[in-house]
């Protein structure tokens, strides 16, 4: 009887080992198959670089406005700047001369223009000149030709008219001292052919 109470008890010491271990066995291959899901919400949009704005109200300011900007992942850049219009300016006071019955004064604003001073040239209203008018003006602008505006076709066609001529002149002066050399050398032929004939006569 003592023998098979022993098994029994060896028996029942075996079977609760063996749930003892399967219930830690359990437990150790959920904690390592465990899953968490989580949701993460990561806004990735650079920050903008906004154009600033520039603004011009007075309508008498020749100026334009003008802005932009760049932006990347890692820099933006933004700027604004104002371009000024120099033809503007130059309607502008010309205007405000006329309107002050300066009419001179604004003509010779309007000419400061290379093209404005090659039209009025070719229509014979010669623009002023230190206070001179009409001829004396055409007078004082050949005369000066340094206060020219730079660009004017009318003087740039002027300088290469005189340009060509002076080198058909410097061809024709060089042409007139060969054409003299060569006469003087058969000259010289002469009066040396003259000379050796009146000597072998003497002989």
């Amino acid at each position: 009887m003592t023998k098979y109470t022993d098994k029994l008890w060896f028996l029942i010491i075996v079977y609760v080992a063996s749930v003892i271990f399967r219930s830690h066995l359990k437990k150790f291959f959920r904690l390592d198959t465990n899953t968490v899901s989580s949701t993460v919400v990561t806004n990735n949009t650079p920050p903008t670089a906004n154009s600033p704005s520039v603004v011009v109200n007075n309508s008498d300011v020749c100026t334009s406005a003008y802005s932009g900007a760049i932006q990347t992942q890692v820099l933006g850049i933004s700027s604004g700047v104002t371009i000024k219009d120099a033809n503007c300016e130059m309607i502008k006071l010309a205007r405000s001369l006329y309107s002050m019955n300066m009419r001179v004064a604004a003509v010779s604003t309007l000419c400061a223009d290379y093209r404005i001073f090659d039209a009025m040239w070719m229509s014979a209203t010669y623009c002023p000149f230190m206070g001179a008018i009409g001829e004396d003006a055409k007078k004082g602008w050949e005369e000066n030709r340094h206060l020219v505006p730079a660009g004017s076709k009318v003087f740039l066609s002027i300088e290469q008219v005189e340009a060509e001529q002076e080198r058909v002149a410097q061809e024709l002066y060089k042409a007139e001292k060969e054409e003299q050399k060569k006469i003087e050398q058969e000259k010289q032929a002469l009066l040396n052919e003259l000379k050796s004939r009146s000597t072998q006569r003497k002989k």
